[in-house]
């Protein structure tokens, strides 16, 4: 390409008044499971900002019902998750991830992706599918909400390293089945990109990540890449770029990086052949519209320049109270910038 494409995580946000107007009224899982919603609202930042992507409005969580794993969204506390997993037999007491049926389970994910397929075609962009990687789903069903230090599942990973307990491991091996089939279903419902969401590679130690986290994503992505080739499969371990070098063999076609890593070094560690996503730090769309505008120029020359193998987004998802012209300045910039030299 030319420029560099740019779309954001969590594009689709309450940082739009036009999203609070569904936010404010209807339930998380409400608007997320009911087609007509989602794809209103997948729609309306594309609408208002013509990124090169419409990115399905949903969240990682979303196929946990199909192992039997139950959850709510609950406003000011965020998801709650009610089934236990914390032993072998909680482990075998899921469904069996070789067996889901995704229409029957999900029947929403279809309606949603074949809406948004032709309207992404009609658009010439992208539908940008997405899952959650096997250790962030793994870690919040464990934790059962939010966690800031994730001990159970560390205690876990423990007990599955000195062999007391396989629970983790099991756990691990079923998601990354789960989690493959469904990205491979969002494929064949309309998705022409996948990206995979390691939410909580922050709670990880570089060997936790390496020895839990990364094989079970592994599994997930080769799911996805053994029955679609030619699928864009994108990696993003939030928190993730203390181990960053590990990352390079993930079997995905590109990594998506965090903002707490400079963009230079980013390209440095990963090489020039593994194409990259990132970073900019969601909190410069709070800035003027010339410190935005510069980071949009400073993120791509770090990168290597216009077009080259990067895509341009935020080092994690755009925040609520994000101005929303902030949200225009930065892709027009990076579609207006043609290089230092030019």
């Amino acid at each position: 390409t030319e420029r560099t494409p740019v779309w954001l995580m969590r594009q689709a946000g309450r940082y739009m008044s036009a999203f609070r107007q569904y936010s404010d009224v209807y339930p998380f899982r409400e608007r997320s499971e009911t087609p007509s919603m989602a794809i209103e609202l997948s729609l309306q930042c594309h609408r208002a900002y013509g990124m090169d992507g419409i990115i399905m409005f949903s969240d990682i969580l979303t196929p946990l019902p199909t192992l039997g794993i139950e959850f709510d969204v609950v406003r000011g506390i965020g998801p709650v998750i009610s089934t236990e997993v914390r032993s072998e037999e909680d482990v075998a007491k899921l469904n069996d991830a070789e067996g889901v049926d995704f229409d029957a389970t999900l029947p929403f994910i279809r309606e949603i992706l074949g809406t948004l397929s032709k309207e992404a075609e009609e658009a010439n962009t992208s539908l940008i599918g997405f899952v959650g990687a096997p250790f962030t789903l793994g870690a919040y069903t464990i934790e059962g909400k939010s966690s800031k230090h994730c001990l159970a599942t560390k205690k876990m990973m423990m007990a599955d390293e000195d062999g007391s307990s396989k629970a983790m491991s099991e756990f691990l091996d079923k998601l990354a089945v789960m989690i493959g089939n469904y990205g491979c279903h969002q494929i064949e419902c309309g998705a022409q990109v996948i990206q995979v969401f390691e939410s909580w590679a922050h709670q990880m130690s570089p060997s936790q990540f390496e020895r839990f986290a990364k094989p079970a994503a592994q599994k997930a992505i080769k799911i996805m890449k053994d029955k679609h080739p030619d699928v864009p499969v994108i990696y993003f371990a939030n928190g993730g770029s203390s181990y960053l070098e590990l990352q390079r063999d993930m079997g995905c076609d590109m990594i998506a990086v965090d903002w707490s890593i400079d963009m230079e070094q980013a390209r440095k560690i990963l090489g020039p052949e593994i194409p990259i996503s990132g970073n900019i730090d969601p909190t410069i769309l709070f800035g003027t519209k010339e410190q935005i505008e510069q980071a949009v120029r400073d993120c791509i020359d770090k990168a290597g320049g216009p077009g080259n193998k990067h895509l341009l987004n935020l080092g994690h998802g755009v925040m609520q109270g994000t101005p929303e012209e902030a949200v225009g300045w930065l892709v027009d910039e990076c579609k207006r910038y043609k290089g230092k030299d030019a």
